[in-house]
């Protein structure tokens, strides 16, 4: 089998997304502004960032035997991504997501997992082929930890790149953190992990320091949002702030997925960890332009374009 850029391990949701002016309060029922329904999960997400960025890619994971499994499938094989190692479960449907989107673009998501749960080990080694043959393998922890471990092993004693997004966040085992090469933690996260504040912009540092030593990362990304991203190479010995881009928000749903597939991409493109930041960093502002996750990913020249449009201000800290 010839090798691919880039395989994503990950979830399938299928988002059902209301729109309102407020959070409701506990035990309020409350009028929505908006419903919409898109195909998302952070693993399909991924993929098709990465797809759309010019990246030969594969996923892996498991869909139930239904209609949302159906147009995923469909979603995925015309956006380019191989679904040769997507497992179809007899009995729970696919995943389903729902997030609740506010006026500025904010976000809560409540996730039902139902097939994704299912996936196991076996699964994964079975696909251990593919994981062995990409140049990245791309993470999150939506799925078994038992699932992304295995994944993670098979494809760092292959000496495959790895990435883990530590979404949704929560006690990570050691034994997964063992064979993770980039973290990329949003703000949330992060501070989640580390028990720091990401909003005090001098302690950004030193999050991302602890969790690489903590992790004994080669490097560590955290995504701020509109406050752009950090990057600390451990082994290029360097830290550098990426500004934000300015854009029309109006979703920032899969947002943090588009910068991570973007970011698989152009490291299995062979490009530098800064230079690989700062496009995924384009790529996850535009995608804050579409509504929806999946289908708001943009292409490489739409993401070169900001990039070449918008200076990006960055400074070595």
């Amino acid at each position: 089998m010839s090798g691919y850029d880039v395989c994503v391990l990950g979830s399938f949701m299928k988002d059902l997304v209301a729109s309102a002016e407020r959070r409701p309060l506990p035990g309020e029922t409350l009028h929505g502004t908006g419903f919409a329904e898109f195909l998302g999960g952070k693993g399909v997400n991924q993929a098709i960032a990465a797809s759309r960025m010019g990246a030969r890619t594969a996923i892996v994971g498991t869909i139930g035997e239904d209609r949302y499994g159906e147009e995923f499938l469909e979603l995925l094989s015309s956006n380019g991504v191989d679904t040769s190692w997507v497992v179809r479960h007899p009995s729970l449907g696919t995943g389903v997501g729902l997030p609740l989107v506010l006026p500025d673009g904010g976000n809560s998501i409540i996730i039902v997992s139902r097939a994704n749960a299912a996936i196991t080990t076996a699964d994964i080694e079975a696909a251990s082929e593919v994981l062995a043959a990409s140049k990245v393998l791309s993470v999150q922890l939506e799925l078994p930890v038992e699932a992304s471990q295995t994944a993670l092993r098979l494809a760092a004693a292959a000496g495959v790149t790895t990435i883990l997004t530590p979404a949704p966040v929560g006690p990570v085992d050691p034994a997964l953190a063992a064979y993770v090469d980039i973290l990329v933690p949003n703000e949330v996260e992060a501070a989640a992990l580390t028990g720091l504040n990401c909003d005090d912009e001098t302690q950004v540092p030193m999050i991302a320091r602890k969790l690489a030593e903590d992790w004994d990362l080669r490097a560590c990304v955290v995504t701020l949002g509109a406050r752009g991203a950090f990057v600390l190479d451990r082994v290029g010995g360097f830290e550098e702030r990426v500004a934000p881009h300015q854009v029309g928000t109006v979703d920032t749903v899969g947002a943090g997925d588009a910068f991570c597939g973007s970011l698989a991409a152009s490291l299995a493109d062979g490009a530098g960890l800064v230079d690989a930041v700062r496009l995924a960093n384009a790529a996850g502002a535009l995608s804050t332009t579409v509504n929806g996750a999946a289908d708001s990913a943009p292409d490489r020249a739409a993401a070169i374009a900001l990039l070449e449009d918008v200076p990006l201000g960055s400074r070595p800290t």
